[in-house]
Parts: C-alpha cells; sequence; structure tokens
C-alpha cells in the first residue's frame, strides 16, 4: 500500500522561503514521487501516462507554490492535483476516443491487459480489472482507501465529499468488486 510521508512542518516552512524553497521542492519530488505515481497509475492505468502526469502534478505544485498557505496537509494537495490531473486526464481521453463512461471502464479494463509494466499474479490483475470497472468517484474512494488506506477524513478533505457519502461509495464499490468476482469466477 503507497504509504505518504510523514508530514513535516520544517519542510513546508522551507517551501516558503525563497532561499530554501528549490531544495525544499526536490525533497517533496524525492518523497512524494512514488506514492502519486502509484494513485495516478491506478486511475489511469497506462504507465507512460501516469509518468507524464506525475510531471504534470509536480510542475503544477511548483507554479502555485505561492498560493498553498498550509491550511491543508502537504499530501492533501498534492493529492488533490494529481488526482485533479487523473480526472482531466481522462475526461481528454474519453473526447479523443469518444468513449462513454462505460466504454472507458471498458478501455481501462483492456489497458491493464495490454499493460507489460503491471507486476502482480492473476488475481491482483483481476482486482485492478473489477477496479477498472467502478465508476470514476467509486474507483478513486476505493484505491485511496483500500491502496493506500487514507482515513475518510482525509479523503473528505482531498474530494470536498462527506465522510457519510465517502462511507456509502466505498461500501458500493466494495459490492461491485464482489459482485465482479463471483461472474468471473
Amino acid at each position: 500500500m503507497a504509504e505518504f510521508p510523514g508530514e513535516n512542518p520544517q519542510l513546508t516552512e522551507r517551501l516558503r522561503d525563497p532561499k530554501q524553497c528549490r531544495a525544499a521542492f526536490a525533497e517533496v519530488i524525492a518523497s512524494y514521487s512514488e506514492p502519486l505515481y502509484r494513485q495516478i497509475r491506478r486511475m489511469v492505468q497506462n504507465h507512460d501516462d501516469a509518468n507524464d502526469l506525475l510531471q504534470n502534478t509536480f510542475m503544477k505544485a511548483w507554479q502555485n507554490l505561492e498560493n498553498f498557505r498550509g491550511e491543508a496537509k502537504l499530501s492533501t494537495w498534492l493529492y488533490k492535483i494529481a488526482i485533479n490531473e487523473s480526472i482531466s486526464h481522462l475526461e481528454r481521453e474519453r473526447r479523443r476516443l469518444t468513449l462513454s463512461l462505460d466504454d472507458e471502464q471498458s478501455h481501462l479494463a483492456h489497458t491493464i491487459e495490454a499493460d507489460e509494466h503491471i507486476d502482480g499474479d492473476a488475481l491482483a490483475q483481476r482486482l485492478r480489472r473489477a477496479v477498472a470497472t467502478l465508476p470514476e468517484k467509486q474507483r478513486l474512494v476505493f484505491n485511496m482507501k483500500y491502496y493506500d488506506d487514507m482515513k475518510y477524513e482525509d479523503i473528505s478533505e482531498i474530494l470536498g465529499t462527506s465522510v457519510g457519502a465517502l462511507k456509502a461509495s466505498y461500501h458500493v464499490a466494495i459490492k461491485k468488486i464482489e459482485q465482479f468476482f463471483s461472474n468471473t469466477d
């Protein structure tokens, strides 16, 4: 499971200091690249797209560093940027390929099967295919809760959704995944 580094108040302060912000941002990239990549990759499924979106995430974070006031955790802010980049990418791809939402889920499942960068056993790949069939919001909530073991309160802050709605969304996602497994046995 992807684990974000612990929050470091000194790092946040160094990001605000013009003399230290470049070095501090290099630490941000080193610390957050792997967990952000995994989150993006679970959303878009394609390795090359995930790498591009990770770079876009860090570019946007760098360009908007002066707007980060530290009211939210650094990880929450970065997660929001990464998720927004992923959602925008999926919308562009859907328009480019003229896919409906159902077709997009099928396209994501096919991408998983065709991706040579995916490691893991057959069960892990089946789970990835099952998650790819979920609607976008449920997929986000499931990925954050299941893979990243995030607290509902943190997911709520990132997605701007109530904790109750997130719990319901996660429950429905679990039921759909269980149904996927029972239908593909």
